[in-house]
């Protein structure tokens, strides 16, 4: 009998261990600058404007060379360069507060923000 109760003990276990490691996975977050002078960030299909605080995965799509993205907030200064393109992949801890992104070289006219709570 002990062995029985040992094992679903031990079942139970690596349940929630599963559980609690599927819970952390960061949220996924897709941002674009380029190729015409617009930027954003999106959770899924919308446009991402409060988000919970927390681990996320930014995927960024540099599609001109004469752009940048650069996020800034608590904690957080991330950026692509201005001259490339391609994708760029930051894991990030957002906490709460406001948080801006811009391209550098246009930052009067390409310019957003969200916040985080």
């Amino acid at each position: 009998m002990s062995r029985i109760r040992f094992a679903l003990l031990g079942a139970v276990i690596a349940a929630l261990v599963i559980a609690a490691t599927a819970s952390a996975a960061p949220v996924r977050l897709s941002a674009v600058v380029g190729p015409a002078f617009n930027i954003s960030v999106k959770k899924g299909l919308k446009k991402a404007t409060t988000l919970k605080a927390g681990k996320y995965t930014i995927v960024v799509a540099d599609k001109s060379s004469i752009h940048n993205f650069h996020l800034t907030g608590p904690g957080v200064n991330k950026k692509t360069g201005v001259g490339s393109t391609g994708t760029t992949k930051w894991t990030v801890t957002l906490k709460k507060g406001t948080y801006k992104f811009v391209c550098d070289p246009h930052a009067t006219v390409m310019k957003g923000s969200f916040k985080v709570t």
